[in-house]
């Protein structure tokens, strides 16, 4: 799933796993972050990050999507691409 959400300014947050119409997972992430932005929101329901976000924070589960999917967007150009390496697991436990 993609959901993303803008923290302060230049910062987003995406989490890849499963939902209605949500991404795949780091399989569909190479053509999301090379769509239009008009098609990205059409599809996703949310904004394009831009290259030059300084701050494009991703996440799964466990750890090892989130991992790809940051690798992956740091390829496209995204240089402030994050992997938030805890993943849910370890923000639920500390804010949860």
């Amino acid at each position: 799933m993609l959901q993303a959400g803008r923290g302060r300014a230049g910062t987003a947050f995406l989490q890849l796993g499963i939902g209605a119409r949500t991404m795949a997972g780091v399989s569909e992430l190479e053509s999301a972050l090379q769509m239009e932005p008009a098609a990205f929101q059409a599809l996703y329901s949310t904004e394009k990050p831009k290259l030059e976000d300084e701050n494009l924070i991703f996440f799964c589960h466990l750890g090892k999507r989130g991992l790809q999917a940051t690798q992956l967007a740091q390829g496209l150009g995204y240089t402030g691409a994050r992997n938030y390496a805890g993943a849910y697991r370890e923000w639920l436990q500390q804010e949860g």
